[in-house]
C-alpha cells in the first residue's frame, strides 16, 4: 500500500478582493476539503497574504522561496492552493518548489473523482476533468517540438503534441457527452414516470456538510452515507416517504453546494441538479452551528438562482445541528418566531415532527377553485385531475373541455406540467395564489 502523500494547503489573500468569508474561514474549509481526499497526509495550512497576483509564479519571488523553505523542512509532496492558479503559474511553481501542485478546481475533481459511484456520476466527473484538463496541456508537456509530416523525411512541420492532445481530449469529450445523453435521457423518463403518479417532490439541498444526508436517513430510514466530511456523497437518492397523516412524497437528496464550485462541475451535474427544478418543496439544509452558516445560505441560493429555481417553488429552511447550540443561543429563538424556519437536530430528533408537520402542511397548502379550459386531446392532464379528486365540473365544448377544480398550488403546478406545451392555457388563467 502507497504512504500517503504529505501535503501543504495555501491559501492566497490577495488584497483587494472582497470575499463574504474570512480569509481564516476560507483555509479552515481548504483543509476540510483536503481531508476528503484520500491518500494525502495534511500536514497544516498557511493564509498567504499578497498585494497581488503575479502572472508567472502568483506568489512574489521571496515568498516562493520561503514557501519552498517549509516544503523542504516537511518534506511536502503534495501543494493545495485554495484558489484559481493558471496552467502558467501551475507549471512554474511545480518547477521551483519540486513537487505537485493542485489549485481549488483540481482538488474538488479529486474528490468527486473518488466519490462517484453511479455510471452517471462517472461520466459526469470525467466530463469535468477533461474540460479541466484541456485548459492545462501547457504544463503537461515538455516536448513542444513540432511533429514531422509524411514519414518525418521530406514533410513539412506537423502539429505540436499539445494540438494532438488536445484533439484526442475533445474525442474524449465527445464520446462521454454521447454516454451522457442516454444517461440523461434515462433519468428524464423515469422523472416523466413521477409525473404521472400524484406524488409530491421534496428536494433536500444544501452546502456541503450540514447534515442533509442524516436528515435524510432519519425521515426515510435509508443508509445513505453520512459522514462529518465534505462531499461525503455525491449520486443523488429518492426514496418514497409516507408522512404522518397518510401524505406520501418523493424525498430527493441531491449533491452538496460548495463556494467556487467549478464551472466544470456545475455543466457536468446539471442533469443531476435539475432534480431540484422538479421538486414541489425544497428543504434548504443549513448548519446552523456554522459561523459562516449566512455566507454559505447565500451560495446555496446563488446557485439554486443559476438553476432557474422560480420564486413559485417554496423553499422551507431547516437550521440543523441545534445540538451543537447552547439552549439559550438567538438561533433557536429566531427559528421559534419565523414559519419558514424549522430548527432540528437530524442526529437525535429533536424538531423531526416539527418538521413533518410543516412539510405536509407546504405541500397541502390551500385549496382555490378555478377553472380552465383545456384541448380535448389532453386526456392525460384530465385524468389526472380525476385520479386526484380535485375536479368539481366539466363541460365539454367545440373549444375544449372547461373544467372547475379545487387544487392546492402543488397540484395546480402538476397539472400544468401535464399539458402539451404548446396547448397550456394563458399566464392570467394560472395567476400564482400568493399574488392575491
Amino acid at each position: 500500500m502507497a504512504h500517503p502523500q504529505r501535503a501543504l494547503v495555501l491559501h492566497p489573500d490577495i488584497r483587494g478582493h472582497s470575499a463574504a468569508r474570512s480569509p481564516e474561514a476560507a483555509l479552515d474549509e481548504a483543509l476540510a476539503l483536503a481531508l476528503a481526499l484520500p491518500g494525502i497526509d495534511v500536514t497544516g495550512g498557511l493564509v498567504v497574504r499578497l498585494p497581488k497576483a503575479q502572472p508567472g509564479l502568483l506568489f512574489g519571488t521571496g515568498k516562493v522561496a520561503e514557501l519552498k523553505t517549509r516544503i523542504e523542512e516537511d518534506e511536502i509532496e503534495l501543494v493545495l492552493v485554495d484558489g484559481p492558479v493558471t496552467p502558467v503559474q501551475q507549471r512554474n511553481l511545480e518547477k521551483e518548489w519540486g513537487v505537485k501542485l493542485l489549485d481549488r478546481t483540481g482538488l474538488i475533481l479529486e474528490i468527486f473523482a473518488d466519490r462517484a459511484r453511479t455510471r452517471e456520476g462517472v461520466l459526469q466527473v470525467e466530463l469535468a476533468a477533461l474540460s479541466y484538463q484541456r485548459t492545462r496541456l501547457v504544463r503537461a508537456w515538455t516536448h513542444l517540438e513540432r511533429q514531422r509530416g509524411g514519414l518525418g523525411f521530406v514533410g513539412g512541420p506537423g502539429e505540436t503534441q499539445i494540438e494532438a492532445d488536445r484533439r484526442a481530449i475533445d474525442t474524449q469529450m465527445v464520446r462521454l457527452r454521447r454516454q451522457l445523453e442516454k444517461v440523461v435521457k434515462t433519468r428524464e423518463l423515469h422523472r416523466a414516470a413521477r409525473r404521472r403518479v400524484p406524488y409530491p417532490i421534496v428536494a433536500l439541498v444544501c452546502y456541503t456538510n450540514a447534515g442533509k444526508s442524516t436528515l435524510f436517513n432519519t425521515l426515510t430510514g435509508a443508509e445513505v452515507m453520512a459522514k462529518d466530511m465534505l462531499f461525503a456523497t455525491l449520486d443523488p437518492t429518492m426514496r418514497a416517504v409516507t408522512l404522518p397523516g397518510g401524505l406520501a412524497v418523493i424525498l430527493s437528496d441531491t449533491v452538496g453546494f460548495i463556494s467556487d464550485l467549478p464551472t466544470q462541475l456545475v455543466a457536468a451535474f446539471r442533469a443531476t441538479l435539475e432534480e431540484v427544478l422538479e421538486a414541489d418543496l425544497i428543504l434548504h439544509v443549513r448548519d446552523i452551528a456554522h459561523p459562516e452558516t449566512e455566507a454559505q445560505a447565500e451560495d446555496v441560493a446563488a446557485i439554486l438562482r443559476d438553476l432557474g429555481v422560480g420564486q413559485d417553488v417554496v423553499t422551507l429552511e431547516v437550521w440543523n445541528k441545534i445540538d451543537l447550540l447552547a439552549p439559550d443561543d438567538a438561533q433557536i429563538t429566531v427559528a421559534e418566531r419565523r414559519e419558514d424556519v424549522i430548527a432540528v437536530s437530524a442526529l437525535n430528533g429533536t424538531g423531526m415532527d416539527r418538521l413533518v408537520e410543516t412539510v405536509g402542511r407546504a405541500l397541502g397548502g390551500e385549496r382555490r377553485v378555478e377553472t380552465v379550459t383545456i384541448d380535448h386531446s389532453e386526456g392525460r392532464a384530465r385524468a389526472w385531475a380525476y385520479a386526484e379528486g380535485i375536479v368539481e365540473s366539466e363541460v365539454a365544448g367545440d373549444d375544449g373541455i372547461t373544467l372547475t377544480l379545487s387544487w392546492s398550488a402543488r397540484q395546480k403546478r402538476r397539472f400544468q406540467s401535464l399539458l402539451a406545451p404548446t396547448d397550456a392555457p394563458e399566464d392570467d388563467v394560472f395567476d400564482d395564489p400568493e399574488q392575491d
